[in-house]
C-alpha cells in the first residue's frame, strides 16, 4: 500500500477506480501536504465502497480558488480561512488531519541531522546566512565538521499552505523576517530556488548539494532526506517525528476556534515540534449537487472512523474523536438548493 502512495506523490493528482471516471466521483483539489494520506484513504475507501476519489494536489491556493469557483465538491488547504472570509464566500471549514512541516537539507559530507533555531532558519531564507559553516550554524552544532558549501534555500513556487505554515512560524520567531518577508500562502522570497508542490521541493533538495527546504514529513521520508532538528519555544532541540507532532497538536483548542481557524506553529511544551499544522477541508454551505456533497461527506466520515491507523503510518496526527464528532455536527449547515440537509448522521 505504501509503495502505491509514494509512487503517486510526484504526479500530484489521484484518480482511483472505474468509479472515479464517472461523473458522480468525489472531486477535490488543493493542498499537497495531506496528499499521501488522502491517497491511502482513497485506495481503501474505493476497495470498500466502490466509489473513487479524483483529487488534484495543486496547492492550497489552487484548492481555495477551485472551491470558491465551485469547480470541485471540496477544496483542501493547510492555510485556514478566517471566519469572516468563510462567511463572505459561504464556506464551511474543518480540520481533517494534522502533521508536521520539516526542514530538510542535502550537504555532501554531512550525514544525519543538524540543529537549527528559528532565527537562524529565518536568516537563511533572507539570504543573510549563505554558507553551511556560518558561525550561527556552527554554534548550534559544535561537534559537526561543517563545510563552506553555499546554502541554496528551496521554497514553494506556488501559493501553498505549506508556505503559510513555514512563513507563519518564521514570522513568529523573527521580527526581521516578519517585517521584510512576512507570512502567507505566497511571499516574495529574497533568495533561493522555487519548486512546485511538496514533491518538487523534496526532489530539488535531493538533487542540489547545499540545499535546504521545507516539506511535509512524508515527502522528506520518501526521499530519504536529512532533517533539521529545531529548537522549539521551550528552548529544547526536538526531532521531527510522530511524538513531537502529537505534542504540538495536543495544544489545539478546536472548541474555541471561530470557524475552526487554528494555527499550531511555535506551540509551548518541551517536546513540541514548532512547525505543526492541520490540513483543512472547505465546502460550500449551499450546494447544487446534493448527491456529490453527500458522497464527499460520507468519505470524510469514513476517514475519521477508519483512517487513523493509516494516517499514523505516514506520521500524520489523526483528529481526536471528540473533534471528529464536532465536525460531523457542523455538517448540518450544508444544505441543498431547496434547504434540505445534506448530511443525516
Amino acid at each position: 500500500m505504501l509503495k502505491h502512495v509514494f509512487a503517486t506523490l510526484i504526479s500530484g493528482s489521484l484518480v482511483l477506480g472505474a468509479a472515479a471516471q464517472a461523473q458522480e466521483a468525489i472531486t477535490g483539489a488543493g493542498a499537497t501536504f495531506p496528499y499521501p494520506v488522502y491517497s491511502q484513504w482513497a485506495d481503501a475507501y474505493q476497495d470498500e465502497s466502490g466509489i473513487g476519489l479524483n483529487y488534484q494536489a495543486i496547492g492550497s491556493g489552487g484548492g481555495i480558488q477551485q472551491i470558491t469557483a465551485k469547480t470541485v465538491t471540496f477544496g483542501a488547504s493547510d492555510a485556514p480561512m478566517e471566519k469572516e472570509e468563510l462567511d463572505k464566500n459561504g464556506l464551511l471549514q474543518w480540520p481533517m488531519v494534522m502533521g508536521g512541516v520539516v526542514a530538510a537539507f542535502h550537504v555532501d559530507g554531512i550525514d544525519g541531522s543538524l540543529n537549527l533555531d528559528g532565527p537562524t532558519l529565518a536568516d537563511i531564507y533572507q539570504g543573510k546566512i549563505t554558507s553551511w559553516n556560518d558561525p550561527a550554524i556552527a554554534e548550534l552544532n559544535p561537534d559537526a565538521d561543517l563545510p563552506d558549501t553555499q546554502i541554496t534555500p528551496v521554497y514553494r513556487a506556488e501559493g501553498s499552505g505549506t508556505n503559510f505554515l513555514f512563513t507563519h512560524y518564521l514570522s513568529q520567531v523573527s521580527q526581521d523576517f516578519a517585517d521584510n518577508v512576512g507570512e502567507g500562502k505566497s511571499v516574495a522570497w529574497p533568495t533561493g530556488v522555487g519548486a512546485k508542490a511538496n514533491a518538487g521541493v523534496a526532489s530539488q533538495i535531493a538533487n542540489t548539494n547545499g540545499a535546504i527546504g521545507y516539506v511535509e514529513f512524508a515527502y522528506a521520508a520518501q526521499n530519504d532526506l536529512s532533517l533539521v532538528h529545531l529548537k522549539n519555544k521551550a528552548g529544547e532541540v526536538v526531532e521531527p517525528n510522530m511524538d513531537s507532532f502529537m505534542a504540538a497538536a495536543a495544544n489545539a483548542d478546536w472548541q474555541n476556534a471561530p470557524g475552526m481557524y487554528l494555527v499550531l506553529t511555535n506551540q509551548p511544551g518541551d517536546e513540541s515540534w514548532p512547525i505543526t499544522g492541520a490540513s483543512f477541508i472547505l465546502m460550500h454551505k449551499q450546494v447544487q449537487d446534493v448527491d456529490a456533497a453527500r458522497q464527499a461527506l460520507e468519505f470524510f466520515d469514513w476517514a475519521y472512523t477508519n483512517g487513523n491507523d493509516m494516517a499514523q503510518e505516514l506520521d500524520y496526527v489523526p483528529m481526536p474523536e471528540n473533534v471528529a464528532d464536532m465536525v460531523r455536527d457542523s455538517w448540518g449547515e450544508i444544505k441543498g438548493p431547496n434547504g434540505e440537509v445534506v448530511w443525516n448522521q
